[in-house]
């Protein structure tokens, strides 16, 4: 089911989500369908439970191709639940970011080049990867949601920061 996103001045998405602690239940996987729905209807990379309304620590991401981004590598769809991000270097690397939150603007956020997120599936199976680049852009931007932060907190350098329309005329007005 295709649920509302929040956007950003609710104070649902300013707060530290729930752990989970219980798995493989019907009401966790309905949450994970409901999140990828939304997430697909909005053209989304990913997406995170508080930003549905839901005060748990549930992310999802993912995409085979996206019109959005052309030149990024595909993405596996990934369901990771309580995770643990552990960046691998102190190499940070500056990058656009926009928001299914914060319709309608972008801003250059900087972000761990490389990193190791683990945690677990709705399943509760154990999930471990290292990755770079865009995917690990991802992971870091959907995770902030599950501690309160939105990508306007990590914005440096407000002279990039803005209005899609105004920063790319002529690209798709679609948030992550």
């Amino acid at each position: 089911m295709i649920r509302d996103v929040l956007r950003m001045g609710d104070a649902r998405l300013i707060r530290r989500a729930r752990e989970v602690d219980r798995f493989d239940t019907r009401d966790l996987h309905g949450l994970v369908g409901d999140l990828f729905d939304t997430m697909k209807a909005m053209e989304g990379a990913g997406l995170a439970a508080p930003q549905i309304g839901v005060d748990l620590r549930v992310v999802i991401f993912g995409f085979n191709a996206s019109p959005r981004y052309p030149d990024a590598p595909p993405i596996p769809e990934t369901v990771l639940v309580n995770p643990v991000l552990t960046p691998l270097s102190d190499e940070m690397e500056d990058g656009w970011e926009g928001c299914l939150s914060v319709p309608g603007l972008r801003g250059v956020v900087p972000r761990y080049r490389w990193l190791r997120y683990t945690g677990v599936d709705a399943r509760g199976q154990a999930i471990d990867r290292t990755v770079s680049g865009f995917h690990a852009r991802v992971v870091q931007h959907e995770c902030d949601h599950l501690d309160g932060i939105l990508y306007p907190m990590r914005v440096k350098d407000f002279t990039r920061f803005g209005y899609q329309d105004v920063l790319f005329p002529g690209m798709p007005d679609h948030d992550d």
